[in-house]
């Protein structure tokens, strides 16, 4: 079990529709989201690796897994944080976003950063 004070990356995240790069016409909704990843804990963490788990209204599901996030693998020193942008397409106007960040600490232990999950939805859809 991995010590939750030592090792404790917060994730938060904000996402939007992007109007202009969707076409409802076609089923193809791109949403664009910014995450901020800080580390809470009290000792330095890089991230190695990301996956996210992305579901439309419909219950596909896109897996996503790969190294970095934006082409860089960040390290986090305590109380350092690190945000980025990129986005997402799913085939409904609303759907969710959650995942992991595989990190590992100076120390060498390796452990997942949880993140939370949000939603994809277009404005004005849902009341």
């Amino acid at each position: 079990m991995v010590d939750e004070v030592k090792y404790n990356i917060r994730v938060t995240s904000d996402s939007v529709y992007v109007e202009e790069q969707s076409d409802p016409a076609t089923d193809r909704y791109v949403f664009a989201y910014t995450i901020t990843i800080k580390n809470s804990g009290l000792i330095t963490a890089q991230l190695l690796n990301r996956h996210w788990i992305i579901t439309d209204a419909s219950g596909r599901i896109q897996e996503v897994k790969g190294e970095g996030v934006v082409g860089e693998q960040p390290v986090l020193e305590p109380g350092g944080s690190f945000r980025y942008s990129s986005a997402a397409m799913i085939e409904t106007p609303v759907g969710s976003m959650y995942g992991t960040y595989e990190m590992v600490a100076e120390d060498g232990i390796r452990f997942d950063a949880q993140i939370p999950a949000f939603s994809l939805s277009v404005p004005n859809l849902l009341h």
